[in-house]
């Protein structure tokens, strides 16, 4: 959809006067291939540069999930991603800024469980597909995002004709995919360019689902951190964080809840319960969480259990509310037909008896051996033992070379 249009048209849904809120309503993924720009439009959308860790600032990549919130404004029929003079509120948005590098695509995988619709970089300097930019589309397939904008950054560093001959390849690719009529927003994040063509397809392409407030709670945690600063006093001691995103129901601050699946601690297995006794969202505190955004849980859990993303992987719920806890899964598998992002593309080839895998549910990654075959039915004892539910969706990787390598996914089966 040419520009103009784009703006014009996203422009008539904000007509309407909305309170401004405190939650996000969704969250974006922000996925491709390392070094296309992600963190760098998270910061011009958002004002934050989600790249924290000590590694990150050294290696100038992201290596773990980054996240930020962004609000929408509309002036006169343009949209942007700050309060101007005069600007009307139109919706809070949670971007999650996911890992590029080929070695970190299981982090990438579990931010992909918590995202509902993609923004998907590609650099237009460079030469189009990229292999990570082909498994990361092909990841967001498998886990059933059903729209993503492509964003065709540092336009400022390509010609007109090299960027419209990317531009097509582009177009031709995606034709072969689910997202064949995805919109492909050429920007340059760096200066600002088109920024506001970008947040039209945003509202054109990503509307907010319907939410069923009335179903049991549960969150998925894609990061836990400790955020006391050494040689804090005891009194001053505050307890763990579980950062992620509610995926039903609602969290309130002074509820009990529990953490699955169980955790070994002195070799023994033991299953976190605790309070939540403060709930955030950016910046801002809240009484209350919604499926919507990524949120923070101020818990009363020792710091001590929730360092280095410790807690990653688990589901939240209220006691006696978890889903199963799996240690072997029964997988309705289907492969892909070629290995994605390998240099040969080689043939994808059946799942075998005793094969090591790696396995993505909900955030969570663990490894599963084969342990029987029957009737496309693959049995897999898991070295990390999963909370899930009959039924959802784990993605499949298998090594390839010194990499794991996305190859397909699995239904968990009863």
């Amino acid at each position: 959809m040419p520009a103009k249009k784009t703006v014009k048209k996203a422009a008539k849904k904000t007509v309407k006067k909305a309170k401004e809120s405190v939650q996000p309503e969704l969250n974006i993924g922000l996925v491709g291939h390392v070094d296309h720009g992600k963190t760098t439009l998270t910061q011009k959308l958002s004002g934050k540069w989600t790249d924290t860790h000590s590694e990150e600032l050294k290696r100038g990549i992201t290596i773990r999930l980054g996240y930020a919130n962004f609000s929408i404004y509309e002036k006169a029929g343009k949209l942007f991603a700050s309060k101007e003079p005069g600007s009307t509120f139109v919706r809070k948005l949670s971007l999650v800024d996911a890992p590029g590098h080929e070695s970190l695509m299981a982090t990438m995988l579990a931010g992909s469980m918590i995202m509902d619709g993609g923004l998907l970089l590609v650099s237009a300097n460079e030469e189009f597909p990229q292999a990570q930019t082909k498994e990361h589309l092909s990841a967001l397939e498998i886990v059933g995002i059903d729209k993503i904008i492509v964003v065709q950054n540092k336009i400022d560093l390509a010609s007109e004709e090299v960027a419209m001959k990317q531009h097509d390849k582009i177009k031709k690719y995606l034709s072969k995919t689910k997202f064949k009529d995805a919109p492909i927003i050429p920007i340059s994040a760096f200066y600002g360019i088109n920024l506001d063509v970008l947040l039209a397809a945003i509202q054109e392409q990503f509307p907010t689902p319907k939410r069923d407030a009335k179903k049991d709670p549960r969150m998925i945690v894609a990061r836990s951190f400790d955020i006391n600063k050494p040689g804090s006093q005891i009194t001053d001691i505050n307890g763990g964080v579980l950062g992620g995103a509610v995926m039903q129901g609602k969290f309130k601050i002074g509820d009990e809840i529990e953490l699955g699946p169980e955790k070994m601690i002195a070799g023994k297995p033991h299953r976190f319960k605790t309070k939540i006794i403060g709930l955030m969202t950016g910046k801002d505190s809240v009484k209350e969480i919604a499926p919507g955004g990524s949120v923070a849980m101020l818990t009363t859990l020792d710091p001590s259990v929730v360092k280095s993303d410790a807690l990653s992987g688990c589901v939240v719920a209220k006691p006696g509310k978890l889903p199963p806890v799996w240690h072997e899964l029964k997988l309705d598998v289907q492969l892909l037909d070629r290995i994605v992002g390998s240099k040969a593309e080689e043939e994808v080839k059946p799942v075998a008896d005793k094969e090591m895998l790696m396995l993505n549910v909900n955030s969570a990654a663990t490894v599963g051996i084969v342990r029987t075959l029957k009737k496309g039915i693959a049995t897999c004892e898991l070295k990390i033992p999963v909370c899930a539910d009959v039924g959802d969706r784990v993605t499949i990787s298998r090594r390839v070379g010194n990499r794991f390598r996305l190859v397909g996914f699995g239904i968990i089966q009863k």
